[in-house]
C-alpha cells in the first residue's frame, strides 16, 4: 500500500468565505482564532508555504472586549521615521478612533512576518456594526468558540 502527501496549491485549495460576530468576544482569543482560520490550520490539505486560508469577514469590531486594565495600560507604539518620531496609543484611544484597527493589529501580530503573512492579512474584513459588503460572496457563518 502506497501513501501520498498531497500539498496544496494555489489551483487546488478550496477558500470559503467565513462570517464571525465579535460581540462580547475577548480580543485575543478572537484574533488567535481569526489567524487559524485565515492560515488555514483547520483544513486536512494545510500547506505551511501556501495561501490555503479562508477569507474571514468579522462584525461588531467596536464590542470586542478587553480583560482587566489592558485597555488603559497596553501601548501600541509606532513611529513617524522622522526624528523623535515615536507615538504611543492605548487600545482605548485607538477604539475611539478606528476601532477595526485593534482587531487588525492583533491578527496582524499571530500572522507570519512575510509575504504569505502580508497575502493572508488582505483576506480580513473587518466592519462596525452588523452591515457589510460581501453579500454576494455568500459567506457562513461560523461560532468562532466551537473552533480549536
Amino acid at each position: 500500500m502506497s501513501y501520498k502527501t498531497v500539498s496544496a496549491n494555489s489551483q487546488t485549495v478550496d477558500k470559503k468565505w467565513v462570517l464571525v460576530d465579535a460581540e462580547g468576544q475577548t480580543l485575543g482569543r478572537l484574533a488567535s482564532r481569526i489567524a487559524f482560520l485565515l492560515r488555514g490550520k483547520h483544513k486536512p490539505n494545510f500547506t505551511p508555504h501556501v495561501d490555503c486560508g479562508d477569507n474571514v469577514i468579522v462584525l461588531n469590531a467596536d464590542k470586542v472586549v478587553l480583560t482587566g486594565q489592558k485597555a488603559t495600560e497596553k501601548q501600541y507604539v509606532r513611529h513617524t521615521e522622522y526624528p523623535g518620531g515615536q507615538r504611543f496609543t492605548t487600545p482605548a484611544e485607538l477604539m475611539m478612533k478606528n476601532p477595526i484597527k485593534v482587531i487588525e493589529n492583533a491578527v496582524k501580530g499571530m500572522l507570519p512576518k512575510n509575504r504569505l503573512g502580508s497575502e493572508l492579512y488582505r483576506n480580513l474584513h473587518a466592519f462596525v456594526g452588523t452591515e457589510h459588503p460581501h453579500e454576494a460572496q455568500k459567506p457562513e457563518k461560523i461560532d468562532i468558540n466551537t473552533i480549536k
